[in-house]
């Protein structure tokens, strides 16, 4: 039997739609991408672009739980609502605990750590069974990492090029709850995060998230 060789590439199975038509849609550049198509066009999609009308505050509401689903891999209603209802069994406060779970799952902490250029391709990455988690394959990208958690490149990955480059750009600086090596591809996730350790490219506002679900 012949192998299949593994390619990767810049977009995933589950996102259901594309990166630049999101963007425009919610009208702001929600990856920091330099090329994307809402720098040049900031109407939302459509032949003519779609004119943007005042928001109520559901509208208001709604918008940001979009923009921090979608920031996400364009995570599922389901898998997101699942994430929201154990920010709200937490002690604390829900939305900090929001923030803090989203950027404790893998496929977040992959990207955090520059091992790939995107949240979606970190996700291709996972689950092809180029990364190790203590050691160990893991190819679940919803996996909840810990404090102590290192998470490495397997040695095959490392040649692709598209990682080589997001390993040696300097654009996006690894947080501080997070430590990395690069010349050994291996990083540690060393706490949970709150709102204003995670270097989002636009403003992300998880209280109005907490106000959708909770009306």
């Amino acid at each position: 039997m012949t192998k299949t060789k593994t390619v990767l590439t810049k977009s995933t199975t589950p996102r259901t739609q594309p990166k630049d038509k999101l963007s425009r849609r919610l009208g702001e550049n929600l990856w920091g991408i330099t090329k994307a198509a809402v720098v040049k066009r900031p109407t939302g999609p459509g032949q003519h672009g779609a004119r943007r009308k005042k928001l109520t505050d559901f509208g208001i509401q709604l918008r940001e739980k979009q923009k921090l689903k979608g920031y996400y891999a364009n995570m599922g209603e389901r898998q997101f609502r699942g994430v929201f209802a154990e920010a709200i069994r937490r002690k604390g406060d829900t939305s900090e605990n929001l923030i803090g779970l989203l950027e404790s799952r893998l496929d977040a902490v992959v990207y955090r750590l520059n091992l790939v250029p995107t949240m979606h391709m970190a996700r291709q990455v996972i689950s092809h069974k180029h990364i190790l988690v203590n050691g160990k394959v893991l190819n679940i990208a919803s996996y909840r990492c810990m404090p102590g958690d290192t998470i490495e490149l397997r040695e095959k990955a490392r040649s692709i090029p598209a990682i080589m480059g997001s390993v040696a750009s300097i654009e996006r600086q690894v947080p501080e709850y997070l430590t990395f090596d690069p010349s050994a591809f291996k990083g540690t996730f060393v706490r949970l995060p709150v709102l204003d350790d995670v270097p989002y490219p636009v403003q992300m506002n998880p209280n109005l998230v907490v106000e959708f679900y909770s009306r």
